[in-house]
């Protein structure tokens, strides 16, 4: 049942409702019939808008998801430049889609997006109890 947030609550509860910006959560993969776990962190707000402005970009569409992917997944590191050698990277952001299929890509990257509050849903209240 739903609820009525009130200033007592906030006051009272304020780690409960307070934004948190150190969000790190293990996600699990299915790849050939085992689960691979990796660990992502909150998006920051500059960064989900920079890639819904690649989204909507034509000619940058494609690379939204990879972008979010590329500066959300933190374990393992895919920013390490021994990594990117290793897979023959010519950009960085190259080996998100030589280790991620493009399904587990957009579901990554929906995850982290998720994290940030975007794609939450919010809808109208008719009837509200205290």
């Amino acid at each position: 049942m739903a609820k009525k947030l009130t200033l007592n609550d906030l006051i009272q509860q304020k780690e409960k409702y307070q934004v948190k910006n150190d969000v790190r959560e293990d996600i699990a993969i299915e790849r050939n019939g085992e689960e691979i776990i990796i660990t992502i962190k909150k998006p920051n707000r500059a960064l989900c808008l920079e890639c819904i402005s690649m989204a909507q970009d034509g000619n940058q569409q494609e690379k939204a998801d990879i972008h979010m992917v590329y500066n959300i997944v933190v374990e393992p590191n895919l920013k390490d430049t021994n990594l990117h050698n290793a897979y023959g990277c010519v950009e960085p952001t190259d080996i998100v889609e030589k280790i991620f299929e493009p399904g587990e890509i957009a579901q990554i990257s929906g995850y982290g997006m998720q994290l940030a509050g975007y794609g939450s849903e919010i809808k109208a209240v008719k009837d509200i109890k205290n």
